[in-house]
């Protein structure tokens, strides 16, 4: 997988590193997934730009973001279903 820097309030992604992993496994589409270990599923506003930044530079690619997941315990919040993709 790709490298990501962590804090203890955030983690850093860079678009290059996902697109780049993308490429090197041939994928067309991708799944994207975080935890949040506050329990709370709901995406923060950084977590909807980043799935926009990274849904733009994987479809400079032609690849796809299928969802975008986010784990808190057993809840999970899915971007498509809440079509926020």
């Amino acid at each position: 997988m790709f490298r990501r820097y962590a804090a203890l309030t955030h983690a850093s992604v860079h678009p290059r590193e996902v697109v780049k992993e993308a490429l090197a496994c041939n994928a067309a589409n991708v799944l994207l997934a975080h935890n949040h270990p506050s329990g709370a599923p709901e995406p923060s506003e950084a977590d909807l730009r980043l799935t926009h930044t990274l849904s733009q530079a994987l479809a400079l690619v032609d690849i796809r973001v299928l969802d975008h997941f986010v784990v808190a315990g057993p809840l999970v919040h899915s971007f498509a279903e809440h079509g926020q993709l």
